[in-house]
């Protein structure tokens, strides 16, 4: 029987070879501290997809200076941004895979010498800047942000276009009650904090025709939080306002860690999302190896797998679990490693 997770799955007119996505972590790596790509980053990302992962999803991408998780992230605010990225994804390709770039606004999680904003003036900890509550005027700004960051991944040739509403950062901290008490129209009921996320979705759908997926957070681990059946709700409103994939994460708002940590211990937020709301999702968390990640597919769980620190370890970790499942004639060994994979 051939394995599921290493068939090809499409995704509007978007065909990845197999249903490993590589996680977008940040690799705080742009030492210049302008935001553009380095050789780092194509060796990086180029030897996971040599590697036979199927989509290839680039870390957070600030789509402003002060937006960034720390300074040596990578950047999609300027023009100058985009023959970096262009020269990123032709390398990918020709690795033989899909590639992805996760958007992303840090907000009151941002490790940046400027001032920093966030929905409510609400500190994330000791560690980081007072944030300064935004106006309406700054938030439309930043919903503008978010649309010419697609314009730039338009030029530049990706293939799918992450949101990160996850772990924290600016969409997660309109969306959960704990980082959000405005008073105004983004504010109060679920409705209105899902707001700033619904208008960051219609930019982006009325100019990007592929793949769109969100990254959530379905559980704050507090609890007067945002928990999984906001998630549930929030979803089918991202359903239809035509994401494609819910990419499903918990934790990361507050300083609150979840207590029984195993593996696969996030799998099910993604499957009853899948479930309820009948969208494809991606499953994370402490997914190590092909017979978990099988079972997650095969079982309809989830639609992709996202697979992070094995990564890290192992690039070459899609062709172990080949190799694992009995599945080696489903991969297309590169000729120059022909001798290793035998």
């Amino acid at each position: 029987m051939k394995s599921q997770l290493l068939a090809p799955y499409t995704i509007k007119s978007v065909e990845f070879k197999n249903r490993v996505m590589m996680s977008p972590m940040c690799m705080y790596s742009v030492f210049e501290q302008d935001g553009k790509v380095t050789d780092f980053h194509l060796t990086h990302y180029g030897t996971r997809a040599l590697g036979q992962v199927g989509l290839i999803m680039v870390e957070s991408t600030a789509i402003l200076p002060n937006g960034r998780i720390s300074q040596e992230d990578l950047g999609i605010w300027s023009d100058d941004h985009i023959a970096g990225l262009t020269k990123l994804v032709d390398h990918v390709h020709e690795m033989g895979a899909k590639i992805g770039i996760q958007l992303n606004h840090a907000g009151r999680k941002a490790d940046v010498p400027d001032s920093i904003v966030a929905p409510s003036s609400i500190t994330y900890s000791e560690a980081y800047q007072q944030p300064e509550a935004l106006s309406e005027n700054e938030i439309t700004e930043i919903v503008k942000a978010f649309k010419d960051a697609v314009i730039r991944c338009q030029k530049a040739g990706f293939d799918v276009i992450e949101l990160h509403g996850a772990h924290g950062y600016l969409i997660n901290q309109f969306l959960s009650p704990l980082t959000n008490k405005r008073t105004d129209q983004y504010g109060g009921p679920i409705g209105n904090r899902y707001r700033f996320l619904s208008q960051i979705i219609a930019e982006v759908r009325a100019l990007w025709e592929k793949p769109l997926f969100v990254r959530i957070s379905a559980e704050d681990y507090q609890a007067d939080g945002a928990h999984l059946e906001d998630y549930l709700m929030i979803g089918k409103w991202m359903r239809d306002a035509g994401i494609d994939l819910i990419d499903v994460s918990t934790g990361g708002l507050v300083n609150v860690q979840p207590t029984n940590i195993f593996p696969g211990y996030q799998v099910h937020y993604a499957e009853e999302i899948r479930k309820v709301v009948g969208i494809a999702t991606g499953a994370v968390g402490l997914i190590t190896n092909g017979a978990q990640a099988e079972e997650v597919i095969g079982n309809g769980r989830a639609d992709l797998v996202v697979i992070g620190r094995e990564l890290l370890r192992n690039p070459f970790w899609v062709r172990e679990v080949a190799i694992e499942l009995n599945a080696k004639d489903q991969l297309k060994t590169p000729v120059q490693y022909l001798r290793g994979w035998r």
